[in-house]
């Protein structure tokens, strides 16, 4: 049995962010746990840039933001195992991992902190009619064959579903030489950031057509082609607008889910919005002595955040291992009227530290004006000129308004045009 301060689960960036916190807060006895063979996660192969901004202050490509952290883990000398692979956490905190040197080992710590991110949501989720033809993959995988192993999938593309990843390899099959021929949306709204939509899109001509999905596939060895169709508000197509698509490549790019088997296997709360644990303005799940970050605990839109809230968690799990936690007084958070989630779902009220809540939206709005309110009372409000499902949003609590609010009472966020 190994003895740790504190295992940290995953080497991306959100796992990275948080150990190092944890070290700067004055924990020694630390561990990050990594199943890839290196450290940096999906960053590794992000190569265009757009990383870092509101972090550094710079423009960065996602191999030169993971390489800053894993610069520190090693300055740091954090102890790290690559190649490893964890297979459960027990209820008192013993964690059990797998890899090629060791066989199996039990590793029990004081602190656990999950930073496993999410996977793509596969095909088999979307109900597709055809064949399982070559040429059908998530955007992810192809981003992976064109910029890590040098391979271009196909030379006729069209993209199902408009979140960022799929954005972003529209732009580099682009690049690359393949035709794009359109990147498709079933909703009426896209789920990228305006500025993806722009410089990987509009930039190189890529029509994006709303309110449009795939309903059949064509081609028994290799895809042939695509049939679209227009959907009504139900999402369902609308017979008379099929149009059939010749291509050789189908890329997916449908949601992202937070990989909380790990969490869900030990008894962790799971919010069925966001797909990752509940947890309090530390990042503590409902497990003692667990905490969540990044995109395991809800999908981000940019790293930095990741990076951002990750610090609160490994400051949170350092809080903890030193036993200078504040007693627990909770309130809890909820979204309503356009407010699909709010993290964290509940609050320590007896913190002295400001809150940030993280918010999405559920569709698109302008000059919207966001509300804050505790037992029917305004505590404040916010005017914003956009609101986009794609771009998450967050409103700050000071630490003399949580005070004074209402033991077990509840914070709305909602949204009024």
């Amino acid at each position: 049995m190994l003895n740790y301060d504190l295992v940290v689960v995953g080497g991306g960036p959100a796992g990275m962010a948080a150990a190092l916190k944890a070290k700067e807060c004055g924990v020694n006895s630390i561990i990050i746990l990594e199943r890839a063979e290196t450290l940096g996660g999906i960053l590794e192969q992000c190569i265009h840039t757009g990383f870092g901004l509101h972090y550094f202050n710079e423009e960065l490509s996602g191999p030169e933001y993971a390489y800053r952290f894993i610069d520190l883990v090693e300055q740091n000398e954090i102890e790290v195992k690559t190649d490893t692979m964890v297979l459960g956490i027990s209820a008192d905190n013993v964690v059990t991992a797998t890899n090629n040197q060791e066989g199996i080992i039990s590793i029990a710590a004081k602190a656990i902190v999950l930073a496993m991110g999410c996977r793509e949501r596969p095909r088999g989720s979307l109900n597709i009619a055809g064949t399982r033809a070559a040429g059908i993959m998530t955007a992810g995988t192809a981003q992976k064959y064109v910029n890590i192993d040098g391979y271009l999938p196909g030379k006729k593309v069209v993209i199902l579903g408009s979140g960022d990843i799929g954005l972003i390899m529209a732009r580099r099959m682009t690049l690359e030489g393949a035709e794009v021929k359109m990147v498709l949306e079933l909703m009426p709204y896209s789920g990228g950031l305006t500025r993806n939509i722009v410089q990987c899109l509009e930039d190189y001509n890529i029509p994006l057509k709303l309110s449009c999905t795939v309903i059949d596939i064509h081609g028994r060895e290799r895809l042939e082609g695509v049939t679209i169709a227009k959907v009504d508000r139900n999402r369902r197509p609308i017979k008379g607008t099929e149009e059939y698509v010749a291509c050789d490549t189908l890329l997916l790019s449908v949601g992202l889910i937070p990989e909380n088997e790990l969490s869900a296997a030990m008894g962790i709360e799971i919010d069925p919005v966001t797909g990752g644990p509940i947890v309090g303005e530390n990042r503590e799940t409902t497990h003692k002595g667990v905490f969540a970050c990044g995109n395991v605990l809800h999908v981000h839109d940019l790293v930095d955040y990741v990076t951002i809230e990750s610090q609160i968690a490994g400051e949170g799990a350092a809080n903890y291992i030193l036993a200078l936690e504040e007693e627990a007084i909770y309130v809890t958070t909820k979204g309503i009227d356009g407010v699909r989630y709010v993290v964290p779902q509940r609050i320590n009220i007896n913190s002295d530290k400001d809150v940030k809540l993280y918010f999405r939206v559920g569709q698109t709005y302008k000059n919207a004006k966001i509300f804050l309110e505790n037992n029917e009372e305004i505590i404040l409000s916010r005017r914003r000129p956009k609101l986009a499902p794609g771009e998450m949003e967050d409103i700050t609590i000071k630490s003399e308004v949580l005070r004074e609010l209402p033991v077990n009472s509840e914070l709305i966020v909602r949204v009024e045009v």
